[in-house]
Formats: C-alpha cells, structure tokens, sequence
C-alpha cells in the first residue's frame, strides 16, 4: 500500500506539486509503476499534477445525457414519485437498497469480501483484505482512536482505524449508515478488523460533466420564505426586474422554502406578516407572474413548505398553486431537472444540519464543503434518525446517481460555490435577513443573492440584490 506521505514526496522529489485526487487514486490503487509512468509523461516545468496527467485515466461522463424536447424535463422526482408513507419494515428495503447501489460503486475500484468470510473462516486471517458495509456506529476511542461497527448482508464486524496511520483524518469524518468499503487485515481470532485504508463511493476521478452548446444560463436561488416577517422585498423586486430583462437566462430553479408556512416552530406565528398558509402561496405565484413567460421555473419544496418533512418530499398540492402561470413546474425534494441535457440535482439541504453536526470542523460558514461531503458519500442525506426525516421507500430516493453537472442545495441562507471532481455544488442563500434563531446560533446569512451559471462553461457567477 502506497502512505499519501509517500506519493507526495515522489512527486515534490520531481519538482512538482500534486493534486490531492490524484493521491487518493493513487492510494486506491497502491502501485508504485503509476507514478513513475505519470512522470515519464509530464513536462519538468509542470507545477501542479493533475488527474488529467494519469496516462491511464480517460475523461468518462457518468450516466447517459440527452436534448430532448422540451428542453426542461423532469428527470426525477416528478409528481407523485414521492409514494405514500409506508411500513417501517419497508426501511430494510432501502437501507438494502442504499448498500447494494454504492456497494457496487465501490466494489468496481476494490474488490471485497463478504463479512461472513472473515468470521467463520481462518483463511484470510493473515491476508490484506478489503470489505464492504453500512456503518452501524461509530465513535472515538478513549486513545483517540476511531471504532466503527461495519454490516453487511452477511454479518457484522467491529472496525478500528488507528489514529496513527496515514489518512486517520477521513476515518475522522464517517457518520452513521454511509457505505464505505475498508481494506486491512482482521485480528487472529477474526473478531476485529484492523483498517488501513478507507474507500467512499464517491465521483469518479475520471467524471467529464455534459456542457451542452447554446443552452444559456441558468439562475438559482432558495428559501424565499414569502410571508415571514424578515422577508426582503426589495432586494426581491430588484432581483425580478433584473432577470425579467436578462435575455440570456433562460431557467429559474428554486431549491425550496417556497414561503414561511404555519406551525413550523413555537412563537411563529409572531414572526409573519401573512399568517394564512394559502395566501402565502398566492402571494409567491403572483410575484412569479410578473416574470417573463418565457423563463422556465422549477419550484422544490423545503422543510418550511406544505408537505411532509420526510424526505422524499412531494411536490406542492395543487389547491395551493392555482395563482401560478404556466411556466412553472413543480417537483419533488430532491429532483433532478435535465436542462438541454445537463442534469441538475436540487435538494433543500436539511441534511446539512446532519452533517456539520457530526463532521469535524464543518461550519455553516462553508455549506460548499458539506455538499462535497455528499458527493464523497454519493448520498444526499446518509445518515438516519437526526434532524432529517427520511421516508421508508423501497428504493433509497435520496442517492446520488448518476453524478450530475449541478447539485444544487439551499436551507442554511449562506451562499456558497464549489467544484468537486467535475460537479458544481451551488447553495444558493436565500430572500430572508437574519431570523432571531439564526442570532441565537450566531449565523450571518448572506441574503438577497442569485448564482448564475453558464452552462456551456459550467461558469457560475454571484448577483448581489441586497443594495
């Protein structure tokens, strides 16, 4: 096995910094040759390596991109997908569902083992081995160490990841019931698996985002939060007369908290200037109506909205959507919107309350690196049973494959930009100041901004509306 210390030090013996990529492929695959092959083919004046500079590595879309007609079709997560609320037994089905899918992703770049095999046979006692499973617990060792309780189809088996070997940090941030595939070696006895290395389901290092030619741009934006009291109108108006005279933007997406709603926690209703959850929904559709009827509109909901909060969420029901115009298409939390062929993941983002409750180091501040935390894991909402409901399905909705072009979130009203192995991670901020919550939990929003993308170039750009 290649230690990152390692391959960077080849690299920097060279004269040439490395991408960090391209140490975790490298890592993956433990083959000294590679390096000295990606050597023999790059220039000496070569600053930084890059994953494009791997000999064997050819750029590989993930999932099959069409232009269909129309141009804006719902992918996923179209109307009455989401199915009813179902039997707690159906869980088995999409946690069996969740391993099977990014087990396979796995499995393709290390092979693995079943469980079973290390616990009722000494055959690969003494071996390097690599195995597959849902994290049922994890926590820190009194030495700071971390020990995780690893399942598969076929059994159970106690992990340790030793604080003192090379890439300790990722074992750092596992949460509970994301799949992960750990190679090392088990104990003697077969009751303990030492790990060495740890493999996520991940973006492929290979993945070749779809820009489709002539195809505009794409405005998004979240949290609008219509009948609540810290709603910024002006800021509002000046972002509808703007893009009412943006010719070139073509698409408007909306990743959810449409309006404040009613209920949503105690003392709300102090807080709302339109406390009739049906207005709040006709004042929205008559603020859209002003908008040209040539810009394509998805709306998403979030957790303030008029549905469940277990996720998948359904679309809006109809009687509260009579004041809206026809070139507004609404669709399930999450979606995936295919946009002349690129496809776009929108998801509210509850799961990044998850997330920076359980990563170290994650902060509201940065909601670009807790989307990167979904792309690694390849799951939108991976662990169960925290602040994000997660509906029993037969199938895990809340997966992310294929990889889109765009994953785009909104619910902490930060904004927030990232690239990450060809995706674009987008939080898109929201249309409300600071509320008295957000006070109390010292978050600074970043309110009144939309990101515009330019999907030929994959290009976004942050419009600020606030003055």
């Amino acid at each position: 096995m290649l230690a990152e210390q390692e391959i960077i030090a080849r690299f920097c013996e060279a004269g040439h910094l490395v991408d960090p990529t391209v140490v975790s492929y490298l890592r993956e695959r433990g083959d000294p040759a590679l390096i000295s092959g990606i050597l023999a083919g790059i220039r000496k004046d070569c600053a930084v390596v890059l994953p494009s500079h791997i000999p064997s590595l050819t750029p590989k879309r993930d999932g099959i991109r069409f232009t269909a007609d129309p141009l804006l079709e719902v992918v996923e997560g179209m109307e009455g997908s989401a199915g009813p609320v179902r039997q707690i037994e159906d869980y088995v089905s999409l946690f069996r569902n969740r391993y099977d899918c990014l087990g396979s992703l796995i499995r393709k770049r290390s092979g693995a083992i079943p469980i079973e095999a290390l616990t009722h046979s000494s055959r690969f006692r003494d071996s390097e081995v690599t195995i597959i499973g849902i994290v049922i617990d994890v926590k820190s060792t009194a030495k700071g160490h971390r020990i995780l309780e690893l399942e598969d189809p076929t059994g159970t088996m106690p992990v340790l990841f030793n604080n003192g070997r090379d890439g300790f940090s990722d074992a750092e941030r596992i949460v509970p019931d994301e799949v992960i595939g750990v190679r090392g070696k088990p104990s003697p006895e077969g009751k303990l698996f030492y790990a060495d290395q740890l493999f996520r389901p991940d973006v492929p290092v290979q993945h070749a985002p779809y820009t489709p030619k002539n195809s505009g741009k794409v405005a998004l934006i979240s949290d609008i939060h219509i009948g609540s009291d810290t709603f910024l109108q002006e800021p509002w108006e000046r972002f509808c007369d703007w893009i009412s005279g943006a010719d070139d933007i073509s698409y408007l997406l909306v990743a959810g908290d449409l309006v404040d709603g009613i209920g949503i926690y105690p003392g709300q209703e102090k807080e709302l200037t339109i406390p009739n959850i049906y207005e709040q929904y006709d004042r929205l559709g008559e603020m859209l109506q002003t908008l040209p009827s040539s810009l394509g509109i998805v709306l998403a909901p979030g957790n303030h909205d008029v549905v469940r909060g277990a996720e998948p969420q359904p679309v809006i029901p109809p009687e509260f959507r009579s004041q809206y115009p026809k070139n507004c298409t609404f669709v399930e939390n999450p979606a995936a919107v295919s946009i002349h062929g690129a496809r776009v993941l929108m998801y509210h983002g509850r799961s990044i309350d998850d997330l920076i409750g359980m990563i170290p180091g994650a902060r509201y501040e940065a909601p670009a690196e807790m989307m990167e935390a979904m792309l690694k894991r390849r799951h939108l909402a991976p662990t169960y049973g925290r602040r994000t409901p997660v509906l029993a399905t037969e199938k895990d909705r809340l997966l992310i494959d294929p990889v889109p072009e765009i994953l785009h979130t909104g619910h902490v009203h930060i904004t927030g930009i990232s690239r990450y192995r060809g995706v674009l991670a987008v939080n898109a901020g929201a249309w409300q100041s600071q509320t008295a919550f957000q006070k109390q939990m010292n978050i600074n929003p970043t309110p009144g901004q939309a990101v515009v993308v330019d999907l030929e170039q994959m290009e976004p750009q942050i419009y600020d509306f606030l003055s």
